[in-house]
């Protein structure tokens, strides 16, 4: 089946054809390095980790650009108040960015430019908006002019006659209000707030506006056209359609194929704020105890484009569900017994692994993938008498596959035990024998205290890390 997106420049599902057969170059908006990620930042990056997984899943080589934006008014502000140079400011922040995605086993973007060492490359553009008619210069800087581009809305769907009465405004701030729609900033010109922060252009002084930096950014690595662009619904209107008007007021082509928005994340069912105390980044939630692991999980189980409430009662819900899958895959990589393989099994395995790469073919709804996992989960389960080592294997890859999109499966490692923990577990098994059944159950609370789940199977006493 070909794979399936929902476009929201034409806002239906769309087959996937790149410029390129067999590749796909994705952009995506990263993290603006002044501060940790919030888990509504994560939702976002894992959205877009599931659908970098998928196109590899599905045999794409993929080319994902994944900015790190280190210029614009919030990093300027707070580097500022911590009276420190942007530069070690926003390395502190980058630094914490790539410890979370590992944290969370976020498969690594292929280039993640910094906005500050693409200088040039935004110059470059400003300069050919100019000449084109697009942009003009003013007294504190160069700015677009959105009644010069015919298309500008096209991404937002925004009402014409609004953008004709807004057309005559300016707007100098990164951000401004959604219903804002004036011209916008491509290069301000330095100002004493700005510190010891500028550049050398062709009009004076100053720094780069944040909408110009994803466009020097991306057309640097994947060319004038992407197939896909991708980020936070909250961009789309003004940051992703300015990236469509100067990027293609620049060029004369279309500027992305594609572009895919997950929707907001929700905290206990309210919006996400440090006023209302449910303001969590990771690192706030693994200090509470729970994993990233089952946070991955939890980020999961909403389809991107629908709005998700975390709850730490989902998270409780996430430690479920991934124990259930654990305690299966542990149990099927401890079976021993050969024969034939059971018919009815393996037509099920072909049918659930169908349904499986079928709905996330189908703008990668994972909550009709997962649900095909468990279905096969449960029916095996409950027939697990009839599992064959052949069938077992079988199983073990599919999961094994599967969890090369999902990213938070576990299959266990090498033998790590230490030699005292081997003798333990010989020393329990013993005592069983002896009936001694105290110190056998004194050596098995032992072993759970270390995080090492011991049981015993007609194919003898069997480990793993829990």
């Amino acid at each position: 089946m070909p794979v399936r997106f929902y476009n929201s420049m034409t806002r239906t599902v769309e087959e996937f054809t790149p410029v390129q057969k067999g590749t796909a170059a994705m952009y995506t908006c990263g993290p603006t390095v002044y501060n940790f990620l919030h888990i509504g930042n994560l939702r976002t990056f894992l959205f877009e980790d599931l659908l970098h997984r998928w196109l590899r899943y599905r045999g794409y080589n993929v080319r994902q650009v994944m900015n790190l934006t280190d210029i614009d008014d919030k990093t300027i502000r707070d580097s500022r108040a911590q009276g420190m140079p942007l530069s070690e400011f926003t390395e502190i922040y980058k630094k914490a960015f790539f410890e979370d995605l590992k944290a969370l086993n976020v498969a690594p973007a292929e280039v993640y430019p910094s906005a500050t060492g693409h200088i040039p490359e935004m110059i470059g553009i400003i300069r050919t908006l100019i000449e084109k008619g697009y942009a003009y210069s003013t007294d504190d800087g160069v700015y677009f002019k959105i009644s010069a581009f015919d298309g500008y809305g096209k991404l937002a769907h925004l009402d014409k006659d609004s953008l004709r009465a807004g057309a005559s405004g300016r707007v100098a701030n990164d951000e401004y209000e959604k219903e804002t729609v004036s011209d916008f900033a491509l290069w301000k010109k330095w100002s004493p707030s700005d510190g010891d922060v500028k550049w050398q252009s062709p009009w004076g002084e100053g720094r780069p506006g944040w909408h110009i930096e994803c466009s020097a950014m991306s057309m640097k690595y994947l060319g004038e056209t992407l197939d896909i662009h991708s980020g936070g619904i909250d961009n789309m209107f003004p940051h992703h359609e300015n990236e469509i008007a100067q990027s293609e007021a620049a060029t004369g082509k279309q500027f992305a194929r594609y572009w895919l928005h997950s929707a907001h994340l929700i905290v206990e069912g309210e919006k996400m704020a440090k006023s209302k105390g449910n303001f969590f980044t990771l690192r706030d939630l693994l200090a509470k105890g729970y994993s990233a692991r089952s946070i991955r999980y939890l980020l999961y189980t909403t389809h991107y484009r629908k709005p998700l409430n975390f709850t730490f009662d989902g998270i409780k819900g996430a430690d479920a569900a991934l124990k259930r899958i654990d305690d299966f895959l542990f149990t099927l990589g401890n079976i021993k017994s050969e024969g034939a393989e059971d018919a009815e099994f393996v037509r099920m395995l072909t049918t659930q692994t169908e349904k499986f790469e079928a709905a996330l073919d189908e703008d990668l709804n994972i909550a009709e993938g997962m649900g095909a996992l468990f279905e096969l989960i449960r029916a095996v389960n409950e027939g697990m008498e009839r599992v064959t080592k052949g069938f077992a294997d079988r199983v073990l890859k599919f999961f094994g596959k599967a969890d090369s999109v999902l990213g938070f499966l576990n299959f266990g490692k090498a033998d790590d035990l230490t030699d005292e923990e081997h003798k333990m577990i010989s020393e329990r098994s013993d005592a069983k024998k002896g009936k001694d059944f105290a110190r056998a159950d004194e050596l098995r609370k032992v072993l759970l205290d270390r995080g090492i789940e011991v049981r015993d199977t007609p194919d003898g006493t069997v480990w793993k890390r829990i």
